[in-house]
């Protein structure tokens, strides 16, 4: 049977999707001081479920408000908010879409300006800039332990406010990543080691939640095919551990790829040395970035996957459907510029949805006192200063700034970043300086 992007698909769970198309997770920064869910999250997930999406998963919510990824982010702790979050979900299913929650830990990727002392498996700092990223406190046993009832928790909590399902973040350098890699996890007791220590954080994280949740409720993970670092989380790895998640009865793996030092999930390549991609560029000219790598994943895979990066045009989407390497196609940048656009791709009005990062560049003229290594990086920081602040502006119930140019969009940015921080520290009685 040819498969299109309209086709419906039945999760193990037994949730049907009502086509192919997904928006990946994106971090939002809409959440009020206290970390909970707001109006804001409201209007622009009514935005994206009423475009045609099929699937949405939320930005990651916290399970721990003393740790997070950005100062905006929604944390589930005891902070309250139950109210918010039901008609957070109830703004999300709009036209049938299905609305899961994206439930994280930031481990030793937590801005020192949230926290200073992260938390991590041991002690490995990221970068050598203290003041960007503190040094990690090692959990200790009995805290691991609780970031498993925290997860749970959350788990819990979304299934109750009318989230469909979950999605465990297991990748990009967060603390379940963290715990997979070799190279940040030097633990010599039951949770590191051999790959299936490593994997035991993330493996009762999702039997917890399947018990506690039970088998209709819709449990996916997003996890790193490989960390594209010497010595880190390898694609053989990875396919062990989606072997092991097939075993705990998960409905939906995305895979992506890539940590904060190797943000391959954004389409960078990196540091030559210390990136050698195992794969072929073939993939470049396919559009999306982890293709070839879900293709060397699927023997291994009994649940259905889905694929993040790159993807634009109906006819990749389709090829890669039928070709029998993904299930799903998640789609995330395009949605911050035109919530339309799924749905208009699903019915045939569009072939392609826009690639708004084309225009977002930092030219030698735009910066001429930067060497060109600095003006990559002040590009990167300025196109995802540029999709976060649309975000912000579509929860705000403006329309996105589509003109904005990467420049502006990143002093914009680090703005809102400021004053959101400044924001959280005053509601949650923190000195200014941490």
């Amino acid at each position: 049977m040819t498969v299109t992007l309209a086709t419906p698909l039945e999760l193990p769970c037994g949730i049907t999707l009502p086509n192919r198309l997904c928006k990946a997770a994106m971090t939002e920064g809409l959440a009020d001081p206290q970390l909970r869910a707001t109006e804001r999250h409201v209007t622009v997930y009514r935005r994206w479920a009423e475009g045609g999406i099929g699937l949405s998963l939320t930005g990651n919510v916290q399970i721990d408000r003393n740790h997070l990824e950005r100062p905006g982010n929604v944390a589930i702790d005891g902070n309250g908010g139950i109210e918010a979050l039901k008609k957070y979900a109830e703004a999300g299913k709009a036209g049938g879409t299905e609305l899961w929650m994206q439930i994280n830990h930031p481990g030793r990727q937590e801005p020192a300006s949230i926290s200073a002392r992260p938390r991590a498996p041991s002690d490995v700092r990221l970068g050598s800039n203290e003041a960007v990223f503190g040094t990690p406190i090692p959990l200790s046993h009995d805290e691991i332990t609780d970031i498993i009832r925290r997860f749970v928790h959350v788990a819990e909590t979304a299934k109750a406010t009318g989230f469909g399902g979950v999605q465990v973040h297991a990748a990009h350098g967060y603390l379940l990543s963290n715990f997979l890699s070799p190279v940040v996890n030097r633990r010599t007791d039951q949770w590191g080691g051999p790959i299936e220590n490593r994997a035991r954080l993330l493996l009762e994280i999702v039997r917890g939640t399947r018990d506690a949740c039970g088998k209709d409720f819709g449990i996916s993970v997003k996890l790193n095919s490989s960390d594209f670092q010497q010595g880190a989380f390898t694609l053989d790895e990875c396919r062990q551990v989606v072997s092991w998640l097939g075993e705990a009865g998960i409905d939906l793996l995305e895979v992506s790829g890539g940590t904060y030092e190797q943000p391959a999930m954004v389409g960078a390549r990196g540091s030559a040395k210390t990136w050698q991609d195992p794969l072929k560029e073939s993939t470049r000219a396919r559009e999306a970035y982890f293709v070839e790598y879900a293709k060397a994943i699927r023997p291994a895979a009994t649940m259905p996957l889905m694929v993040t990066g790159g993807f634009r045009t109906r006819e990749a989407m389709e090829a890669a459907l039928n070709e029998g390497a993904l299930d799903v196609v998640g789609v995330a940048r395009p949605l911050c510029g035109d919530t339309q656009c799924p749905g208009q791709l699903i019915r045939g009005e569009i072939d392609a949805m826009p690639a708004y990062e084309n225009n977002l560049l930092v030219r030698e003229e735009d910066a001429p006192n930067l060497s060109p290594s600095h003006r990559a990086m002040l590009q990167q920081h300025g196109q995802q200063g540029w999709f976060c602040v649309n975000i912000v502006r579509m929860g705000d119930g403006q329309d996105p700034a589509l003109d904005m140019t990467c420049l502006e969009a990143a002093q914009a940015y680090d703005d809102n970043e400021a004053a959101t921080n400044e924001r959280r520290k005053t509601a949650m009685g923190l000195a200014a300086a941490q």
